[in-house]
């Protein structure tokens, strides 16, 4: 009969015919519905429960057939309900002595259930697990009372013992609700707690629970019992295991205890092994207010006060776990004035022989009274502006007061025996736990130094400890009381005061000074080696007289030293004076400033007098210096010669008379700021004027030529020299010489040359040309001889003749009209040629040449000639005693530099810069013998710079001079 399969609709003939199949059925057939009733049973069921059908149709299962209950039947039927499909299960049964197969079909609304009566079991695993069926029966010869039950408190199956106790058979108990068992039944308030029980374990919580049960007339018992949900894979509850112990005999000696307990003039209570606190004796009662059910567990928490009640409860637990005496202070509640007063909990542990503890029976000692006069006294030591601790005679620490506990952030546990040690500074603890076990030991006071650590920030300060016996009358050693107190500020003054002498002393004998000390009236104390030294005195000499010092002083500053010191000494005024002291070993005078400052005391009195001498002999003299250069400043800056500015930016900031009258600007126009030296300068001189500024931003001073616009707008030409301010390098200071006269008259000069070579070249030319004639007759007439001697004036004629084209040049470079010709040079070429020709000239030297030059460069080939022609000439003029002059070729891709080398005279340093200026020549006694105007290298260096090329001298005296000129190949159109 399967719900998978299509069911035909049964006609009253074939219901007929199935019941008759049914009731002929040798096996018990039930059909229950979901709620267990019984809505069939054939006759074989009948049978075997041995009830008629009257009383077994609509019945609960369980209850009208004991025989068949079993906690497998119970477990197959749960899980075909819930699968709704057909199961079987073999189990034992203890009612019929037999094994049966029972085999589950679902229906709609219900199940069928046949029962096979086997002889023994299929070899097969049975549904229920043969270690759950075992269970009961292997407990029947414990005196413990098993039972399983539905989740609704059926009784599935049960073991002997109670059956026994309350004589019935377990027909009479299989089936039905436990708590309507006669052992559970007499008693209403027992009935309650047991449903009450069930009900919790149910909702899969274990319960454990106390209750009296009688399962026989005369017999009432004390049961302990557990109720232990079972849950199946989806966690729900499947059954209940339900298990009791007889604790009869216990609470028989817990009555007897309790009565004893109850005639202890203490309040007392007791406690299962676990910590569960069971009892309490009458007083305890009495005075809580509290019955033993309200008190039970941890419900005595609630009359201990509120602050005490987590470190109570976690003592409690820590001495339970361990198995040791238990023993705190607390606070309790007098439950009828709501007053707290203190009590002393203790409880001790009571096992057996094997050590197993049995209970825990304790006791509470009011010393609220003690606890009083203890706080009263302990005020009293709190209030004390000191650390203040017990110890006992032993030497352990048994209290300190919160000053020591806030300061060392320790706890009372933790500073209790030795705990104390900790707070102490590593380096002192040996000494004073030395210090102390030998006091203790020899019952006298203690007293000892030592640094206690900061809790809260890790730093030690120093403290004084000191500790005295607390004797009764016989003279025993009760406890040590003591006190420490905060004495840091002392050591560190006594450190500092330490220190600081022996600072103060290092310092005094290594200041590059004279230190002295006097007394209130002036007598010397104490004077430092360097003054002893200077001064050639002992220290005894200078302690001897305070006036001793005058002797060692200026005579023209004695008067004034006495006077001021003496004052000082009056008044207790700051002494301060400049003075001149005598050296002992070379009896020369020194200037020193002596200076002295009065100590004084908390009234204000002085108590000492420090004083200092410092050598300023060399300020004096630098100051000296100073006001000297000062005075030159002055003169120069009022020079009526050199006009001076001082600029910033474009703008003059400041300028002297001198500059003033030569610009002929005021000093309102200063003020005004209308002097402003871009302004002041005119075009063709703007490009070098800003050159030279530029020049001021690397190197600290440059010399240029100029001119200024004066304030009626004519110009005045100046030679400027500019120097920037080291400290200050967007100023800086111009000194201005009027150049006016200079440039006139250079100017004169100028018109002087180009006038004289112009006047004096015709007449030359002419003598040359009538020399020449005159030669050539000579030689036509046979004069030879007086043609030779003609052609000696030659010689002079040419160097007249290149004098004024000399003087030709400078005049037309200085006008500006020096003409140039550009046409390509074979610059190699003319370089030889020019060497060629001035070898023919010169008898003394060999003219070597080195390298080559390209042959391809645009420039004016006469005048490159000129060039070389002067530099080689200069070369052989200078070096009178050498043999050769020498020039180097050489080239690069954009330059040809020519180095004309001689081994002469030398140029001296100073004089380098200045040899291509117009008419200067070298200023040494060899030089001036040499004839020449200064013109040659002028012109030299002009030409090279029209030829956008640089030359450049290297010279050393006695060694000789190169020039090297260096020209660019290619040259812009």
């Amino acid at each position: 009969m399967s719900n998978t399969k299509q069911t035909k609709r049964l006609t009253p003939g074939s219901r007929e015919t199935l019941l008759t199949i049914l009731e002929t059925l040798p096996d018990a057939f039930f059909v229950v519905d979901d709620a267990e009733t019984i809505m069939y049973a054939n006759a074989s069921a009948q049978a075997i429960t041995g009830a008629p059908p009257e009383e077994c149709l609509g019945n609960r299962f369980w209850h009208y057939a004991p025989q068949l209950v079993s906690p497998s039947l119970y477990q197959a039927m749960r899980r075909t309900r819930q699968t709704k499909e057909p199961n079987e299960v073999e189990y034992w049964s203890p009612m019929t002595r037999n094994w049966l197969h029972a085999q589950l079909t679902p229906t709609v609304g219900g199940l069928t259930l046949q029962f096979h009566q086997m002889r023994a079991p299929a070899p097969r695993q049975e549904t229920f697990p043969q270690c759950e069926r075992l269970c009961i029966n292997d407990l029947d010869g414990l005196h413990t009372r098993i039972g399983i039950l539905t989740p609704e408190g059926i009784v599935l199956d049960i073991n002997a013992v109670p059956l026994d106790d309350a004589q019935v058979r377990r027909e009479e108990v299989i089936g039905k609700p436990l708590a309507e068992t006669p052992w559970w039944s007499f008693a209403p308030a027992s009935q309650e707690r047991l449903r009450a029980a069930i009900a919790r374990a149910s909702r899969g919580e274990t319960v454990r629970f106390e209750a009296l049960v009688r399962p026989r007339e005369g017999m009432l018992l004390s049961f302990e019992s557990v109720i232990t949900p079972h849950l199946d894979a989806n966690h729900h509850v499947e059954y209940l295991v339900i298990a009791g112990i007889d604790i009869t005999a216990r609470k028989r000696a817990e009555r007897d205890i309790h009565a004893l307990i109850d005639a202890i003039p203490q309040l007392v209570w007791t406690g299962r092994p676990d910590g569960y606190v069971d009892s309490y004796n009458q007083r305890w009662r009495d005075y809580t207010g509290l019955s033993t059910e309200e008190a039970q567990g941890e419900g005595w928490m609630q009359c201990t006060h509120p602050q005490d009640r987590q470190r109570v409860l976690e003592t409690w637990q820590r001495a339970v776990q361990n198995g040791e005496p238990y023993e705190t202070e607390q606070r309790l509640r007098h439950g009828a004035t709501g007053e707290y007063r203190w009590f002393l909990m203790q409880a001790t542990p009571y096992t057996d022989a094997q050590g197993t503890i049995l209970k825990y029976v304790g006791t509470c000692t009011d010393i609220h009274d003690k606890k009083r006069a203890e706080a009263e006294l302990r005020s009293l030591v709190d209030a004390i502006p000191q650390f203040v601790w017990i110890m006992r005679p032993d030497g352990s620490a048994e209290y300190a007061n919160p000053r020591w506990c806030d300061y060392t952030d320790m706890t009372s546990q933790q500073y209790q025996g030795d705990g104390w040690l900790q707070a102490i500074h590593p380096d002192d603890r040996q000494r004073v736990l030395a210090g102390w076990q030998s006091a203790v030991q020899a019952g006298r006071p203690y007293e000892a130094e030592q640094r206690l650590r900061n809790g809260t920030t890790g730093d030690y300060r120093w403290f004084l400890a000191r500790g005295a016996p607390f004797k009764d009358a016989q003279g025993t050693i009760l406890k040590y009381f003591g006190t420490t107190t905060d004495i840091d500020e002392q050591k560190q003054a006594e450190q500092r005061i330490k220190a600081s002498e022996e600072n103060w002393r290092v310092l005094a004998e290594t200041v590059p000074q004279m230190v002295w000390t006097t007394r209130p009236n002036g007598q010397h104390e104490y004077i430092n080696q360097r003054w002893c030294d200077y001064m050639g005195v002992t220290v005894e000499h200078m302690q001897s007289d305070r006036w001793a010092p005058l002797s060692f002083i200026h005579p023209d500053d004695r008067e004034g030293t006495r006077a001021l010191w003496q004052h000082a000494l009056e008044t207790g005024d700051m002494y301060e004076h400049e003075e001149r002291f005598r050296n002992s070993q070379t009896g020369a005078y020194r200037w020193f400033l002596a200076r002295a400052m009065p100590v004084r005391n908390d009234t204000g009195q002085i108590v000492k007098w420090f004083g200092t001498i410092t050598d300023i002999d060399d300020q004096k003299r630098t100051e000296e210096a100073l006001r000297q250069s000062q005075e030159r400043a002055s003169v120069l800056m009022n020079s009526s010669i050199i006009g001076i500015n001082i600029i910033e930016g474009e703008q003059i900031v400041d300028a002297n008379d001198t500059f003033l009258r030569m610009t002929g600007y005021t000093h309102e126009d200063l003020r005004e700021g209308r002097m402003n030296w871009l302004h002041m300068t005119p075009p063709d001189y703007l490009a070098r004027t800003q050159q030279a500024h530029q020049e001021l931003a690397t190197q600290q001073s440059t010399t240029y030529e100029k001119e200024y616009v004066c304030k009626d707008g004519s110009r005045l030409p100046v030679l400027v020299c500019g120097v920037v301010f080291q400290h200050h390098p967007r100023q800086a200071i111009a000194f201005v010489l009027d150049n006016s006269a200079r440039k006139e008259l250079e100017q004169r000069k100028d018109d002087f040359i180009s006038v004289a070579s112009h006047e004096l070249r015709n007449p030359l030319a002419a003598l040359k040309m009538q020399i020449q004639l005159v030669q050539k007759r000579l030689e036509r007439q046979s004069h030879h001889e007086a043609a030779t001697a003609l052609t000696r004036v030659e010689g002079p004629v040419k160097q007249l003749e290149r004098l004024i084209e000399e003087l030709l040049d400078v005049s037309k470079i200085q006008a500006g009209r020096l003409e140039y010709v550009r046409e390509t040079v074979d610059l190699d070429a003319m370089l030889h040629e020019v060497a060629e020709t001035m070898q023919q000239l010169s008898t003394t030297h060999a003219i070597v040449v080195h390298g080559a030059a390209p042959r391809s460069l645009v420039g004016d080939k006469d005048r490159l000639g000129q060039v070389f022609t002067n530099l080689i000439s200069n070369a052989i003029k200078y070096s009178p005693g050498a043999e050769t002059v020498e020039m180097d070729l050489s080239t690069s891709e954009e330059t040809v530099t020519v180095r004309v080398c001689d081994h002469g005279l030398g140029i001296p340093r100073e004089q380098r810069d200045k040899i291509f200026e117009r008419f200067y020549r070298a200023s040494g006694p060899r030089q001036k013998a040499i004839p020449g105007l200064g013109m040659g290298l002028y012109i030299v260096a002009e030409i090279v710079k029209r030829h956008e090329g640089t030359i450049t001298v290297d010279s050393t005296v006695g060694k000789g001079s190169t020039f090297t000129v260096t020209l660019p190949k290619k040259r812009d159109a």
